[in-house]
């Protein structure tokens, strides 16, 4: 029986976010079956291939959130043993025909620590980071993997009532999401 290790959840100020802060974060999934909109309708269909972060990506990814710090948005991290072991981010920019929205561009946990209710404390999290912008949605660009699909849905987000068109075109594959705060 191993020992589960204890579980910091934080918010990540700008100097925390440094080069090393993904060192040891395993973004690996192995995707055969996703979620696609045909017709004005979703249905699932068979499509295989592995989203994997090497350390290019990662540096990429930590440029981003720095930034997103920096600009006056939120980094929340999960941190077990010294390591960033899961992430979530929410932009301070708001947008949307009311202006009620925020993006979530990245909520991901490393690879070994998922099916743990990481993903949902971390978005519980940065829902309450949303909430501290003064936004009234989260708006996200969500991985169509059947597996990423269902957890969105069991935190109960729901598809975007607007598009956010910039957002969409960065991946248009991606199912374009919301949830009410």
């Amino acid at each position: 029986m191993s020992i589960e290790p204890v579980i910091l959840y934080k918010r990540l100020a700008p100097e925390e976010i440094g080069p090393d802060l993904l060192q040891h974060f395993t973004r690996h999934q192995v995707t055969t079956e996703v979620w696609v909109k045909e017709n004005d309708q979703y249905k699932t269909k068979a499509d295989s291939f592995i989203d994997h972060w090497d350390d290019a990506k990662k540096q990429q990814v930590i440029r981003d959130l720095q930034l997103c710090a920096l600009a006056g948005g939120r980094v929340v991290a999960a941190i077990a043993a010294g390591r960033v072991i899961g992430f979530a981010n929410v932009e301070s920019t708001r947008f949307g025909s009311s202006q009620e929205y925020v993006e979530l561009p990245y909520i991901h946990v490393s690879n070994e620590f998922r099916k743990r209710g990481i993903g949902a404390q971390l978005f519980a999290r940065a829902c309450a980071e949303a909430r501290g912008l003064q936004a009234k949605k989260l708006y996200i660009a969500a991985h169509p993997s059947v597996e990423t699909q269902h957890f969105y849905r069991a935190v109960g987000c729901t598809y975007a009532a607007e598009v956010n068109q910039q957002i969409y075109e960065r991946e248009p594959l991606d199912i374009q999401m919301e949830y009410v705060l």
